[in-house]
């Protein structure tokens, strides 16, 4: 049978069941070929032999299954896809459980954002104090040092204690200015993730047709390892500007709305038809290296499953690292 269509073929394929199939009571065959094409038949062709293939009855119910054999190369890459979806599926995990937490202890996004003020609020005067006591002892360090430079021009020993006192001044000058440091980067961080928490609150009280409307706003736009879908990232620098361009992506290429938007998970709604294609990107470090990784989701039905194992999504993850890197060299 010529291939055609996923659903015109399954109509067809469906509407010949039902109308020959009490007359013959004959068993037919459906399968997908590398393309996505869909196939009904009673008969296997050699050819196609080696694709999964499912034994349907009269009345189109699957009676078995036989799944396409797979070489050693294959069974090892899925492997790998395997521990790189653990991987993703904890940050999923966790995600699901900070926004669990921010809808629990938030009424609405005016309380989340007055309760952030006052975090702020609070930074704000430790990173005053610390600044009042810099201050301080900068001022209390000029004194000790005025009063040594004056016993020297008048030719007279520095006590110790003088000089004592001053070292200890340096060192706990030294030491505040090392803690504001600290803080100002702990403050940044804590920005961050408090201007995260409001996005991620806000979209998820949003209403579904403000999200539809929010989804549909148009973006911007070794060999193993691409077909995997990863992307390694040479450092940090370079793993925050790829994180965009994997979003970009992900909103290319997904057939489906928003639903996680973080800085460590990107993660389409999931796919509501079996011919819909869910996206999601997460960045991970193993082997002490930072990468970020592109998974394809499907509907959990065979029709879903046969689209996440045919040639389109294969493409799909060989082409995610060179696009990536492909944006990264165009700045440049």
């Amino acid at each position: 049978m010529q291939a055609t269509s996923l659903k015109t073929t399954l109509i067809i394929g469906l509407a010949l069941l039902l109308i020959f199939g009490s007359a013959y009571a004959k068993k037919m065959y459906r399968w997908v070929d590398e393309a996505g094409n869909v196939y009904f038949s009673d008969q296997v062709p050699p050819d196609q032999s080696g694709f999964k293939r499912e034994t349907l009855n009269e009345k189109a119910k699957v009676l078995d299954v036989l799944e396409k054999a797979q070489t050693p190369a294959q069974i090892a890459q899925q492997k790998k896809l395997d521990t790189l979806r653990v991987e993703q599926e904890k940050i999923i995990a966790k995600q699901l459980s900070n926004d669990k937490v921010l809808l629990a202890n938030f009424r609405t996004l005016a309380d989340m954002r007055r309760a952030y003020d006052n975090k702020r609020a609070a930074l704000d005067l430790d990173q005053k104090l610390l600044e009042g006591n810099i201050k301080r002892l900068e001022q209390q360090l000029l004194q000790l040092q005025q009063r040594a430079a004056d016993l020297e021009r008048n030719a007279q020993k520095v006590p110790e204690k003088l000089l004592a006192d001053i070292t200890t001044t340096k060192q706990g000058l030294e030491a505040t200015k090392l803690e504001l440091n600290h803080r100002i980067a702990d403050r940044q961080k804590t920005e961050k993730e408090l201007q995260a928490d409001l996005d991620r609150y806000q979209f998820l009280t949003q209403s579904a047709e403000d999200r539809k409307k929010v989804s549909n706003t148009p973006t911007d736009e070794s060999k193993d390892v691409n077909s995997l879908g990863v992307f390694t990232c040479q450092n940090s620098s370079q793993c925050e500007k790829a994180w965009k361009f994997a979003g970009e992506f992900v909103a290319e290429f997904s057939a489906t709305g928003k639903n996680i938007e973080t800085d460590k998970l990107i993660m389409r709604a999931a796919p509501q038809t079996d011919d819909e294609l869910s996206l999601s990107v997460a960045k991970l470090e193993t082997d002490g290296q930072q990468q970020i990784f592109l998974d394809v989701h499907c509907t959990q039905t065979s029709l879903g499953d046969d689209l996440c194992r045919s040639n389109k999504v294969k493409n799909l993850r060989q082409s995610f690292a060179p696009y990536v890197q492909a944006q990264l060299a165009s700045q440049h």
